[in-house]
């Protein structure tokens, strides 16, 4: 198993694979949380390679190798901003996949826990070569949890520098993004949901409400919709949450 740093165009990453991979390998862009950096996943990406997937690990902006010594304060301003630009960055990884002639045909996953998963969220909105996922701890409902992020803020005493007509903008621009306004996106591809019953950070009650919602989508093709929910899990995806997420992800590129 090969774990290599590599630059692809702007983009900081490590590229796991095995020597006996080719272009009609299969690939999974495993997107890392909120204040974490690529190698921090290198578990999800053990357990795909040894299931026969490439694996491509790519740091967020402002994080890992981009790091800019933002403080978290800081950088939650940034939240969204680093969201969209991830989403934006995971198209550029699928042209790099295929301009390397490492992908012949579109067996891509795309998958991450906590904004990792926001970010795929997103991309499932806007790319319809992605044909399987894994939401970690995400939530689907930008403009939702992004209500709810500045709440938390306000209870912790941080003023957001942003005024009502700002914020309105921001809204309008995360709907373009925002797939459970527009949930026939999922076009019925298969999705696996993973998410901690006591998650303080992303709630889980909107990203299990939505999943109730998506059930009706998937109603001819039950078995492409999986959500796993943790009773006495919080912000952290257990061992068996990974495991769970690596299975579905390999079975669906297979």
């Amino acid at each position: 198993m090969f774990v290599k740093n590599e630059m692809w165009g702007q983009i900081p990453l490590l590229h796991i694979y095995t020597d006996n991979m080719n272009e009609k390998t299969p690939v999974v862009i495993f997107l890392h949380g909120f204040m974490s950096a690529k190698e921090h996943n290198l578990h999800y990406a053990y357990q795909l390679v040894n299931k026969g997937v490439r694996v491509l690990l790519p740091d967020a902006k402002f994080h890992g190798a981009r790091s800019e010594g933002l403080t978290e304060t800081q950088m939650n301003l940034h939240f969204w901003d680093i969201v969209l630009n991830s989403i934006h960055e995971v198209k550029q990884l699928y042209k790099e996949l295929k301009n390397k002639q490492l992908v012949a045909s579109d067996k891509i996953g795309v998958a991450g826990t906590s904004m990792g998963a926001i970010v795929t969220s997103g991309c499932l909105k806007l790319y319809d070569w992605i044909q399987t996922a894994a939401i970690c701890m995400g939530g689907p409902a930008f403009i939702k949890l992004g209500a709810y992020q500045l709440q938390q803020l306000a209870k912790s005493g941080v003023k957001w520098p942003m005024s009502e007509q700002e914020a309105q903008k921001t809204n309008a621009l995360l709907a373009t993004y925002d797939i459970s306004l527009t949930p026939e996106q999922f076009a019925v591809r298969p999705v696996f949901f993973w998410h901690g019953e006591q998650d303080k950070t992303v709630p889980f009650q909107d990203t299990y409400d939505f999943y109730c919602t998506l059930r009706a989508y998937y109603e001819e093709n039950p078995s492409n919709l999986k959500f796993i929910a943790d009773k006495h899990a919080g912000h952290a995806v257990t061992r068996e949450g990974m495991l769970a997420a690596t299975e579905w992800l390999a079975q669906h590129l297979a």
